[in-house]
């Protein structure tokens, strides 16, 4: 980690960056250490023994002894910004709770390279094999969604009226059923329309929302052969079926250029597994990007981004109707922003074209020129040529923003859910620096 803006992009969230800036203090760290591997350090908490904190500068990855659920958890954060602070505090007496738990760490590596080894040196998996496992699950697959057709219109025939919390359990039942076969992206789905009965006054439209993208998603696999391969692509997506990454590494349209990190947003999805979107954009392809990666367990993730930045990297996009996810191939980090210049009749062009070709992506990279944030009676929102769009930011995210374009206009890059805008990162025309982004204080 080169500064602060890089460690606080770390950040799961902005409560745990201002917590970490909190513990920014020599005399709550009784002990710090440091060298080429790893930066470790004793926090004194609330209790008799000190935390024990501790940073692989490979991943990085982070390790503390706190009961925090976040990933990386404040003291871990804290402990970086000691060390681009001032790194002449820190002792290169590595302690042996340090050394027991790299050698962990190298461990678990060692073994993950040797399961590798032995996929790379096996025999190739008989063809007729591979086919006929992959035509039972499509078949159990299938099946699983002509049920699911058959359920949902019992329950639209009920009415939404009828809905209360027995029938929201039968919900998750029939999400159940769907991961017994081998469909767990449907079950996914259908929790999620779940979570919106009785949210808001417009629940029963945003149900009804995912409920019609369902009987979509049913409809298709049910004509699957007919479809071309890029909709069926996506199909396997939606029903939950793992994409081999390899495969996209090997076969994925590969697209080389420097990316404009638009944004990078972390959110915990349960108490050990962290999601994190990154969104670019080819600053000579024009293309967007996102980087979907999940760390579990209090693991780092293999590649580090940071908001505002830029990244000379081969992307591979996986296969679909509207590729917009992909892997990342030996990214060289550094370098200004060069932030995208499109109108915004183009914006929403792009949005509406990957739309139409798959409806069921769910997060669209959207950026606009000339944008006011605001604050009114009923939420967050930004004007933009003369059109109100509703956005989506928790209180402190909004107040910044407020605060940094003076409310004034300003370039925003966010995350369109199809109702509402996600700011990430701000910034005026003619500038690389952002004046805000969402990692950041």
């Amino acid at each position: 980690m080169q500064d602060t803006a890089s460690v606080l992009a770390l950040a799961p969230d902005e409560a745990s960056a201002k917590a970490a800036r909190g513990l920014v203090a020599p005399a709550k760290w009784p002990a710090l250490g440091a060298d080429e591997v790893a930066v470790w350090g004793e926090c004194q908490g609330s209790g008799s023994k000190p935390y024990q904190t501790q940073v692989d500068l490979s991943g990085p990855a982070f390790r503390c002894s706190c009961p925090s659920r976040k990933f990386p958890c404040k003291h871990g954060l804290a402990l970086l910004l000691l060390k681009v602070d001032d790194a002449s505090r820190f002792k290169a007496a590595r302690p042996a709770w340090v050394d027991e738990w790299l050698a962990s760490r190298e461990q678990k590596e060692k073994k993950k390279e040797e399961r590798e080894a032995q996929k790379a040196e096996a025999p190739p998996p008989d063809p007729k094999s591979v086919a006929k496992r992959e035509a039972q699950r499509w078949e159990r697959i299938e099946g699983a969604a002509q049920d699911l057709q058959r359920w949902m219109a019992d329950q639209l025939a009920h009415g939404l009226g009828a809905v209360d919390d027995d029938t929201v359990k039968g919900w998750q039942a029939m999400a159940a059923r769907m991961v017994d076969a081998q469909a767990p992206g449907l079950g996914q789905r259908l929790l999620q329309a779940a979570e919106q009965v009785r949210q808001g006054a417009d629940w029963p439209e945003q149900v009804l929302h995912r409920l019609g993208l369902l009987q979509l998603a049913c409809d298709g696999l049910q004509r699957r052969a007919s479809l071309p391969e890029a909709v069926q692509a996506d199909l396997r997506q939606v029903a939950g079926w793992p994409v081999d990454k390899d495969g996209v590494i090997a076969h994925g349209d590969a697209v080389t250029d420097r990316w404009t990190v638009l944004g990078v947003v972390q959110e915990m999805r349960d108490a050990k597994l962290t999601e994190r979107r990154v969104w670019l954009h080819g600053q000579r392809s024009q293309r967007r990007a996102l980087l979907l990666d999940h760390a579990y367990g209090g693991r780092g993730f293999e590649q580090v981004w940071v908001g505002a930045s830029s990244a000379e990297a081969v992307l591979h996009f996986f296969p679909g109707a509207a590729p917009l996810r992909a892997l990342c191939e030996g990214p060289q980090l550094g370098g200004a922003a060069v932030w995208p210049a499109e109108p915004l009749a183009q914006e929403w062009d792009r949005i509406t074209q990957r739309m139409a070709a798959s409806p069921w992506m769910g997060l669209h990279p959207l950026v606009l020129h000339d944008a006011t944030p605001e604050r009114t009676p009923l939420g967050w929102r930004c004007l933009v040529q003369g059109r109100s769009l509703d956005m989506r930011t928790d209180e402190a995210f909004g107040w910044q923003l407020l605060a940094h374009s003076g409310g004034r206009a300003l370039n925003l890059a966010g995350e369109w859910d199809g109702q509402a805008f996600s700011p990430m990162s701000a910034w005026r025309d003619g500038e690389a620096a952002p004046l805000w982004t969402r990692s950041q204080a």
